[in-house]
């Protein structure tokens, strides 16, 4: 297990080591030591999968109060999955970084509590499962515009499919709600 810092603070890429024979591969995707000697010394509660088409955008999601540290990695297809440092206060309030995640490359991204999280599909589809340190409570959930101006993100499509709550969504300055920085 190896982990790479973005330039978000915190936000982390993670690669498993993967090993090939001509059967396949083998993976492993999470082992507590391992995540614990990396840095990420948080207790999983809930495991999450979705399945989306090419040009699904999901988010940007987050949950204030009962905030979710996130652990991303797509079984198939690829993604390009965004953090957004949403923290008021924080020193990197409204940066961003995106990451290509793939089964084929085996690669993860560590999102903690404070910020937000969004995806579009890439490929034909892909199923992306999460792993998130806080249960899901739907009087917490929030979510930003996707293409909010102020923030930025270079999202590799124009056009993206939403639905619900993210076509409504408000720009990082109207909301309601936002977490605090914590150095």
């Amino acid at each position: 297990m190896e982990a790479y810092e973005t330039n978000l603070p915190g936000v982390l890429e993670i690669k498993a080591q993967t090993f090939n024979d001509r059967r396949g591969y083998f993976r492993e995707v999470y082992q507590q030591k391992k995540f614990e000697a990396i840095g990420i010394d948080k207790i999983f509660v809930q495991d999450n999968l979705s399945r989306s088409e090419k040009g699904v955008l999901r988010g940007l999601h987050f949950q204030e109060p009962c905030a979710q540290g996130k652990l991303i990695q797509v079984v198939r297809g690829e993604i390009f999955d965004v953090a957004v440092d949403i923290r008021q206060g924080s020193p990197h309030f409204g940066n961003w970084v995106g990451l290509e995640l793939s089964d084929a490359a085996g690669n993860m991204l560590w999102v903690p509590e404070g910020f937000a999280h969004g995806f579009v599909v890439l490929s034909d589809s892909a199923d992306v499962i999460y792993k998130v340190t806080e249960y899901w409570a739907p009087e917490s959930e929030r979510v930003i515009r996707w293409d909010d101006p102020d923030i930025g993100i270079d999202w590799p499509t124009t056009d993206p499919i939403l639905v619900g709550k993210d076509l409504d969504a408000p720009a990082l300055a109207a909301a309601a709600v936002l977490p605090q920085f914590r150095p």
